[in-house]
């Protein structure tokens, strides 16, 4: 699969729109912010955001916000108790309603992400993509996108990366607006939030590995490639 050569829209005027629909956001839901951050210290305590490095454009390393949604709780080694312990009732909402996403606003202002495109996966997903899959960094990341308006967290990672390569090919103003009303629709509908049991998104490496698709020793290099990746990003 070849990169898709990008339109005046996809080129310019993306972007163009991305500073000012962000930049106003910002403003206008200032409110919102500050109330969900007040919300997120009482509940959950300090960091009030989760900072989380990305893979973006042409998989440059950058930093994601979030607002906080799980805890800090250890065992009794000190080590991080599962995702689905972690996540409280109120981490659930935020989550469910998407909250936790408002703070990417200032990612797309600065120019790390857009509105809409692939949905920024963690590096340690990226790693284990197909050098076809990989063809998804070859635009910026979005808040939204097809896949996530196609199902969000309970499709299948193929079905997922698919659309995403689907959306790079045919980028439009109109395909990007429809994405953006679907986006709304889903989030006050609250559907699909996350996979069929699962409090929240399987790592691709993981689910390779439960499915067979990847021995236990390339699982094993890949993560590690995946923490070497991020030791470089954080030099």
């Amino acid at each position: 699969m070849k990169q898709a050569k990008q339109g005046v829209y996809a080129r310019y005027i993306k972007r163009i729109l991305d500073i000012l629909l962000s930049g106003c956001a910002l403003v206008v839901l200032s409110p919102v912010l500050l109330i969900v951050a007040v919300l997120v210290r009482t509940k959950l305590g300090s960091p009030v955001i989760f900072c989380q490095e990305r893979p973006g454009k042409d998989e440059k390393i950058f930093k994601m916000y979030k607002f906080r949604s799980m805890t800090d709780a250890r065992d009794e080694n000190g080590e991080l108790l599962p995702d689905e312990v972690r996540l409280t009732k109120f981490g659930r909402a935020l989550r469910s309603t998407s909250l936790d996403e408002l703070p990417e606003l200032w990612n797309i202002f600065k120019g790390d992400m857009s509105i809409v495109g692939p949905r920024p996966q963690l590096v340690r997903d990226m790693v284990f993509m197909t050098p076809e899959q990989r063809l998804r960094h070859t635009v910026m990341p979005g808040l939204t996108g097809l896949a996530q308006v196609s199902g969000r967290n309970a499709i299948s990672w193929e079905d997922k990366l698919a659309t995403d390569l689907r959306y790079i090919q045919h980028i439009t103003f109109l395909g990007d607006v429809k994405i953006v009303l679907l986006t709304v629709k889903k989030v006050f509908c609250r559907e699909d939030i996350s996979a069929d049991g699962m409090d929240t998104a399987e790592d691709l490496g993981d689910y390779l590995l439960r499915t067979a698709q990847v021995s236990e020793e390339a699982y094993q290099e890949l993560q590690a490639e995946s923490k070497a990746l991020l030791l470089t990003a954080g030099k």
